[in-house]
């Protein structure tokens, strides 16, 4: 066992710094995860890196571009650098990596030396009270404050007594009692009226996973809810399409929004009055706070970043759809198989929904065990891939239409979400009206709706 006599520098990794901020050249929104682990400047080991990642640090809170050229001109201008080795050496971590895709493994690292070196700096400052020969209560007392000083370094403190809790918690009711609309302030409702009675509405800590097999219409049901929050309740959304692209997103709103048929705008088949309710629906979608990422390979990582740059940028977010999950991939360096690959996917959207205070809508397959079976209402048994997806989940949703399987059924344009799973809150059936030329689902009257109970 090492001994600190056999210590012979500080814990460091030189080579993992200059990956560091080697991935902060190739793409800065890298900053955005490298500020989850709340690096600073501090945590290199390398005065050089010290010096570099604070000027990297205020050009990105300048909202600047940071590269070889602007930070050098940063370091000039702040007469950190005299020489021309300097430039050289920014050139040269700028072409450190070839890829950033590591970028979260590598601030863990410079992260986790940090502090060990503050692990050591305290031990040995209590070693050196001790040869001292201070009163004994007194370092008893340093010890602890160091300690607990080391601990909330490391993480940040989530433990909490219940009485503040609660006090911030009667300050909601009473905010909610003296204004009963503001209850709806900090939630998303669907403005399906049935749906959100059953749910209570998306709460801003809670995954929602919406499954369904193919052709049901689970994307036409996100964008819908994408679209009904932002238009008619302003909130701010964002969608993150790993099958389709931004501008087929963008079209089935407008088709919606117009109530124009699909079909139509995808072969330009229009009307002259078809441009005016186009041009309107483009307009109205136009003021909506809506924002659309469509790379085929995304990970949770660059999502959670992305999430964190809108709030950062835009000061709010209230919705988050991920359209789906098992396109989803892991950075990560092991060679998992699909189904731990989906469970740890599944458990990061989770904590991201908490961690970001956003609900987080993950689209979802159903197997194919569904087709085999008489009765081709889905369960949570069907749901692809992982049950950790049905662990994780706060509510399930799966959608189905009747009408796909049975050309005769009486249930036309009708689609059912079963409510599979509903943490706290009864699980049940709601039927909605869906026309699919323009992919639009709509509430049911109550005189449909006591129709088709009969």
């Amino acid at each position: 066992m090492a001994t600190l006599d056999d210590i012979k520098l500080p814990p460091h990794s030189i080579e993992t710094e200059k990956a560091l901020l080697s991935a902060i050249f190739i793409d800065n929104d890298n900053m955005f995860n490298i500020e989850w682990y709340w690096i600073t400047a501090d945590d290199f080991y390398s005065r050089e890196h010290k010096i570099i990642y604070q000027a990297i640090h205020d050009l990105f809170f300048a909202r600047k571009t940071i590269d070889v050229v602007t930070v050098s001109d940063q370091l000039t201008k702040k007469k950190e650098i005299d020489n021309i080795w300097w430039m050289q050496y920014l050139y040269d971590i700028s072409l450190f990596l070839p890829t950033s895709v590591w970028v979260w493994d590598y601030a863990k690292i410079v992260k986790e030396k940090s502090i060990l070196r503050q692990i050591l700096k305290v031990s040995q400052n209590m070693i050196w009270e001790v040869y001292e020969q201070k009163p004994v209560a007194e370092i008893l007392e340093t010890i602890e404050k160091k300690i607990m000083w080391l601990t909330q370094f490391q993480m940040n403190d989530s433990l909490v007594h219940i009485k503040d809790i609660l006090s911030w918690r009667y300050e909601e009711y009473y905010k909610i009692a003296e204004n009963p609309e503001s209850i709806t302030e900090n939630v998303t409702l669907s403005k399906y009226d049935l749906l959100d009675k059953v749910t209570w509405w998306f709460k801003p800590w809670e995954l929602i996973i919406l499954a369904a097999r193919p052709a049901m219409g689970k994307t036409s049901l996100v964008l819908n809810v994408a679209e009904n929050a932002a238009t008619k309740l302003w909130k701010s959304v964002a969608i993150f399409s790993l099958e389709m692209g931004s501008e087929q997103l963008a079209d089935r709103m407008i088709s919606m929004l117009s109530w124009i048929p699909m079909r139509q705008i995808a072969k330009w088949d229009l009307q002259d009055n078809d441009f005016m309710k186009i041009g309107n629906a483009m307009e109205k979608l136009g003021w909506a706070n809506v924002y659309l990422d469509d790379k085929w390979w995304a990970t949770v990582q660059e999502i959670k970043s992305k999430l964190r740059k809108i709030k950062m940028e835009k000061w709010w977010l209230d919705l988050v759809i991920i359209d789906y999950l098992q396109l989803m991939t892991w950075s990560n360096r092991f060679a998992w198989n699909r189904v731990q690959e989906i469970s740890e996917i599944s458990r990061w959207l989770k904590e991201m929904a908490r961690e970001l205070k956003i609900p987080v809508i993950a689209l979802s397959q159903l197997s194919r065990a569904v087709e085999s079976r008489p009765d081709k209402r889905p369960q949570l048994s069907d749901l692809r891939e992982s049950w950790a997806i049905e662990q994780d989940a706060d509510m399930v949703f799966m959608l189905y239409r009747e009408e796909y399987y049975d050309i005769e059924t009486d249930r036309k344009h009708i689609a059912d979400i079963f409510i599979r799973k509903n943490r706290n809150w009864p699980t049940g059936e709601v039927p909605l009206y869906f026309e699919n030329s323009i992919m639009r689902f709509s509430n049911l009257s109550q005189e449909q709706i006591d129709e088709l109970s009969d």
